[in-house]
Order: C-alpha cells, then structure tokens, then sequence
C-alpha cells in the first residue's frame, strides 16, 4: 500500500499539514537531506574520492552540486541537513549543513498576497525534478490550498521553476519565457542541474548553471528535491517563509 494512503487511512485526512506544521518524517526521504560530518572538524579522505561530482571538500559540502547519490554515507557522512534548504545565493550552499542563509531581500512577490501562477521550464532534464515539482499538486501536497497554481503561459505566469541543466538550444526559449512574464516576477533553480551542472556538469553543449541567464532569486538543492522543499522555496519568494513564522 502506498504511504500516503496508508497515512490517510491512519489520520483520517490525505493532505500534509505543512507549512502549519513542520515536515513529517514520511514526508522527507533521506535524499532530502543534505550529507555532512556528525561533528565539526575535516571531512573524511575517503568520502572526498568517492563523490562522483566533487561535491565534497576537506571542509564544507557543496549542496549545490551534490546529487544524493548516498556513497559517501558509508565513508563517515550522515545525512545531517535541514530540510528547508532552500537559499538566495548559490554560494550559501557550500557551507556545513544547519549554516544560515545571510538575510536576503525582500520577497518579489510579497505585494501580490496569498496567490500565485507558477510556469514550469525544462531546459534539460532526467525529468525527475519534474515529477517533483508536479507532485505539488497531488493530494498530499495539494498546494492549491496554500493559493499555488500552474499555468500554461509565462504571461501569466508569477514564478519560472526552471529543471534541468541549460542545454544551448533552451537558452533563448528561457529568456523569452522570462521576458514574458509580468512583473513582479521571480525564478527558483530546482535540482542541481540549474544550480551547478549535477551529473552532466561540463559535457559538450551545456551551460554550467544558470549564472547570467536569468537573475534567480532561490536555489533548492538535491537529485531531485523533495516537494516540501519546492513548496519551501514558493513560500519564501510569496513572502510566506515558515522558518520566520
């Protein structure tokens, strides 16, 4: 029986309480979490050769790049991160996971109240972001509550959610579809292929983020994030952060 069935069947009710109430542990897997050291001090030699995207330093995890792929847990690493890891700046996720996020800007799209349109753009992906980003709006998620909508068109559009790692030939159609969009507007990088390449970084034909392409106001890392992660960062940019109450 799947979970969220079973979870139904035991409270009586389908749709997660989030953001009301903080993320259960049926509704964050494991590759939500960011790896990093149980304790302060170098991070182990082993577990820097066996990370496949170099994710890994002596000090600091790159969050950024690191696709959950899980080898380095065997070699000392735990995942130890927060949930809600959502950042404004790229650079905020090469730090030890719990680090805090410097104060960003006010939200984009705090002046438009409790609704928002969001345009989903696949520039080149595994589609496994997009299962996520989607899952959003399933029952368990339902963010149609929470005034979270999809839309078929930029020009409607509040939010871009851009997946995938920029492949040339999705440059312009990006722009265009920003260009598109009314102001206020905002972008979210979900995964680490926009955010820093993920497993494709430097092959032929793609850009290496989406550093220059579009101005971006969060990044949610991970292969892929969870949904929680990706209502997290709609809510930050709509002025409605959990973490700040």
């Amino acid at each position: 029986m799947p979970s969220w069935i079973g979870q139904a069947a035991h409270r009586g009710i389908l749709t997660s309480r989030y953001p009301r109430a903080p993320a259960t542990e049926a509704e964050v897997p494991m590759t939500a979490r960011a790896p990093g050291p149980p304790a302060a001090g170098p991070l182990p030699a082993a577990a820097i050769s066996v990370c496949p995207v170099g994710a890994i330093g002596e000090r600091a995890v790159d969050q950024g790049r690191c696709i959950r792929c899980a080898r380095c847990l065997a070699h000392g690493l735990q995942p130890v991160g927060p949930v809600e890891l959502t950042v404004a700046r790229a650079e905020a996720l090469v730090a030890p996971p719990g680090a805090r996020d410097p104060p960003a800007p006010a939200p984009p799209l705090a002046s438009l109240g409790r609704s928002i349109h969001v345009f989903l753009v696949d520039v080149g992906s595994c589609n496994a972001c997009n299962l996520e980003v989607l899952g959003i709006a399933n029952p368990l998620y339902d963010a149609a509550r929470l005034g979270i909508f999809f839309t078929n068109s930029p020009r409607h559009a509040d939010v871009l959610l851009v997946v995938g790692v920029p492949t040339e030939e999705m440059v312009e159609p990006l722009r265009r579809a920003y260009e598109a969009m009314p102001a206020p507007k905002s972008v979210i990088a979900i995964g680490a292929c926009p955010i820093s390449g993920g497993a494709f970084r430097g092959n032929p034909g793609l850009r290496p983020s989406l550093d220059g392409l579009v101005p971006v106001d969060r990044f949610v890392p991970g292969c892929p994030p969870a949904p929680i992660q990706i209502l997290d960062a709609l809510l930050t940019v709509s002025g409605r952060n959990r973490r700040e109450g």
